[in-house]
Parts: C-alpha cells; structure tokens; sequence
C-alpha cells in the first residue's frame, strides 16, 4: 500500500440547486405515484429555468395524481417561493408530456407465474458500491464533509439564522490523504446563494465560523487550510434562474464524490425495476456490510445485468488489498448472502415504498433514517461468520 501524500476532492450542492431541484420533482412525482400504487413504473425526467418546469418521461400506473400540484409543492417546499428568484412553485409553468411504458420493456420486465418467470431487470448495465472507514457512515471522507456543510447551510437557512440565505448553494472539500489516511483540510470551497443586501464580509464570517468549522474534524483542522468563500463576491442569481436544470446530472454528488467508480446511470425519476437505481442501492449495501463485518477497510463491489434477465450476468469485489479473505472468496459469499435479483433486491430492501424524495439532496449514501434501507448493516455478522468458516475450511 503506497504512503505517498496526495489531495482529493469532492462535492456536494443543495436542494436548490437547479439540477438538485429538477431530481427532486422527479423523485416526488415518483413519491406520490407510489404511495397510491406501489407497482408503478416510473421514469420520470424533469427540466427546470426560468418560470418553468418541464415533466416527461413513461410512467404506467393505477394512480391518480395531480402532476401539476406535485411539481408546485416541491418547488416552494425547497424555498422557490418568491418570483425575484426567477422560478416560483405558485407563479410558474407547469408542462406535463408522460408516455406510458414501452411495451417491449414492459414485457423484459413483468413477472408470469405461469411460466415461473420472475422480474428481469428494465435495462443492461453495471452499479457500483462502495464503503469505507473513512466516516463513522463508511463514506469516503471528502464527499462525507461536503454533505454535512451542505445539510448545515440548508438548516441555517430553514431556522432562519440569517435571512440572506436563498436555495442554491455548493460545497467542496479537498483531503489530503497519506495512503489510505486522511491527515488534514487543505481546501473548502463554499457558494452560498444570497439576497442583494448582504455584504460579502458578512456572509464570509456566518460561513466559516457558524458553517463550515463546526462541521470539519477537529483533527485535521491544522496547517494553512485555505477557504474560498463565495470566491465571486457575488451569487445573487442561482438555482434554476441562472442555469437550466436537469434530472440525473450530479450523479457524483449522489454516490461517492468521485472515489468510487459510477457506472453512469443516473437514479432520481425510475422505480426500483430499474437496477440504475436498485442495484446500485444494493450494491452499496453489500460493500457496507463487508467493511461492517471487519472483513475488509475498503470495498468497491460492481453488479452488472442485462435487460429482461434476472440473475446479475457478473459480480465483482474489490476490496483494494485491504480484505481479510480473498476478493473471489467474498464474492461467492456476497452471491450467497445478498438477493441480487430485482425482485429480491426490491423486496429485501423495501422499495416499493414512497421514499426516494428524501435521496434527492444530502446523497443517496451514508444516510440515516428507515427510508434508507441499504444503509443497514444488519448481515455483518453473518457475513463474519461465514468467511470465518470459509477461511478455516
């Protein structure tokens, strides 16, 4: 393992972000469809600017829902609620263009009883999970701190600490790390959208000292850690207003801010037979549960399928040199342990359930709460005992 000093970066944006934005209308949508109907089929894309909001996409489904109305709350629930801003959820427009599901998809997926076949996964492609003991979430350190000063800002700002803060706002932390250690803050970055009567002396000050330090370990605070704090001077005009948003288009910030490898499908928008989504849900839970158990420090793990089919077509671990048994051994211990099916990955983890608009800012890992099953770690133990009689074998 090399001991070499080197910096990496990551970042995370706010709820108000415009491409954060666009997700989150995705997944509420998503939200409401599948309260009424938990076998909804969902691929929802949104855009966002300028007094607009665009929904298209397939969806096949038993509900009822008000699109319309979906659209509007969220955006005033994330604080677009004031046309000076460029978007308002009660002044906007609202374009709705929703197809149902292809019918040659339709028929990859669908279960039949009769002939004993059970879900296939909606699309080819390949999911990646990652864990860690960077955090005490198992997140990688730079992505993890980025969060936590995006959550914070996004708390000050619904408290109401200040009253200049507004919806869109970006952080980034860099790391320097000796080997697998990180040793110390080199770098933040923070832009905080603002009101017009702030000066930027003042939104520096709340910043650092009420935002960004609180949330840094006190360990690594040390040397000459440079801040960049809304390094413009200005950032007035933000969120959809200054850049058109899409859905699907900060998948970094979603998963592991750049140390893990991404197999670029995007989630916000799809139900769970898309295995964008679930697999790369469950392929977190299963590299989480790995370093859980002690059985490695790291662990990347890569699910790959094709559509129709249900088996995953190949399962890799990768547990960088750090694991107590071999990759191949961990493998055939995760296809043992894990459902890795769609079906069994929807079951297993509970995600027929209207709770995907909470992934939508924050991350999709390295979270808390029931909606987030793929945090659990509840095979761990399982897991441990089984390699150890694997290894004693």
């Amino acid at each position: 393992m090399t001991t070499a000093r080197y910096l990496f970066t990551s970042e995370s944006v706010s709820m108000g972000h415009p491409d954060k934005l666009a997700d989150r209308i995705s997944d509420g949508i998503l939200d409401a469809l599948l309260a009424e109907d938990p076998n909804s089929r969902v691929a929802c894309e949104t855009m966002v600017t300028t007094g607009i909001a665009i929904v298209a996409g397939e969806i096949s489904t038993k509900a009822k829902i008000n699109y319309s109305d979906v659209v509007r709350s969220v955006i005033n629930e994330v604080g677009y609620t004031d046309d000076q801003m460029g978007i308002c959820g009660d002044t906007c427009s609202v374009m709705i263009s929703l197809d149902t599901q292809s019918p040659d998809i339709a028929q990859g997926v669908n279960s039949d009883d009769s002939s004993g076949k059970d879900i296939g996964a909606g699309d080819q492609g390949l999911m990646f999970g990652y864990a860690c003991k960077d955090t005490p979430e198992l997140m990688p350190l730079p992505i993890a701190l980025s969060h936590r000063i995006i959550n914070r800002i996004t708390e000050a700002r619904f408290n109401k600490e200040v009253d200049w803060l507004r919806p869109d706002n970006k952080a980034q932390v860099t790391v320097e790390y000796e080997g697998n250690t990180p040793v110390r803050i080199d770098t933040v970055v923070v832009s905080a959208q603002h009101s017009p009567d702030v000066t930027n002396e003042e939104i520096q000050k709340f910043i650092k000292e009420k935002i960004v330090l609180p949330e840094l370990p006190a360990d690594l605070v040390k040397g000459d850690i440079k801040y960049h704090i809304n390094p413009t001077g200005k950032f007035v005009v933000g969120g959809p207003h200054g850049d058109c948003g899409l859905t699907g288009r900060k998948i970094i910030v979603d998963t592991y801010g750049g140390w893990g490898r991404h197999g670029g499908g995007a989630f916000s928008g799809k139900d769970s037979t898309k295995v964008d989504r679930s697999a790369a849900y469950m392929a977190r839970y299963v590299a989480k549960n790995i370093v859980a158990s002690g059985l490695a420090e790291r662990c990347e793990v890569q699910l790959a399928y094709a559509i129709g089919v249900t088996e995953p077509v190949s399962v890799h671990v990768d547990t960088e040199g750090t694991g107590k048994i071999d990759d191949a051994q961990l493998c055939e211990l995760v296809r043992k342990h894990f459902p890795l099916t769609p079906a069994g990955i929807i079951d297993h983890l509970q995600l027929r359930r209207p709770v995907f608009k909470e992934t939508s800012a924050g991350g999709h890992f390295g979270r808390e709460g029931d909606g987030f099953t793929w945090e659990k770690t509840d095979k761990a133990e399982a897991l441990a005992a089984a390699a150890g009689a694997t290894a004693s074998a």
